[in-house]
């Protein structure tokens, strides 16, 4: 049986999982929590690669900050997308007042900016604030 790799959003700790359609349960070989988390994992400098490197479903990851108006506003619409995505996509934010070396090193002119990465490498981008529906059907093309 073919096997993905998926990082695991409580612990970091990468995952062998049987690839499949549709999940009901999928919990870490380490810390036992599930897999199927939707939260979006907020992510580090230390942690960035960690995650876009070592896994084999996408990862959108949305650059923001706390000062910026229409992050706040993107922030539920961004998080509400990602119940749609359990073990499809990887949702993740990456504050990049915290985190500057990562928004240098991907070229972040403007926030909210989201990045979608496939096998580590950049796929999509997209600037400006999303409704939930946006961002779900952009995302959607790459799940």
């Amino acid at each position: 049986m073919k096997k993905i790799k998926v990082v695991c959003p409580h612990c970091d700790q990468v995952n062998a999982i049987p690839a499949k359609e549709h999940y009901n349960k999928a919990n870490c070989g380490h810390c036992k929590k599930s897999l199927l988390e939707t939260t979006p994992v907020q992510l580090s400098t230390s942690n960035l690669d960690l995650h876009l490197v070592n896994s084999d479903i996408p990862v959108v990851v949305d650059f923001w900050a706390p000062w910026c108006g229409p992050c706040k506003m993107m922030g539920p619409a961004f998080e509400a997308a990602a119940k749609s995505f359990p073990l499809k996509v990887r949702f993740a934010k990456l504050n990049t007042e915290e985190h500057q070396a990562p928004s240098a090193k991907f070229g972040i002119r403007s926030i909210p900016t989201m990045i979608i990465f496939k096998n580590g490498q950049e796929v999509g981008r997209q600037s400006g604030a999303l409704s939930e529906e946006q961002i779900k059907q952009w995302v959607g093309q790459f799940a």
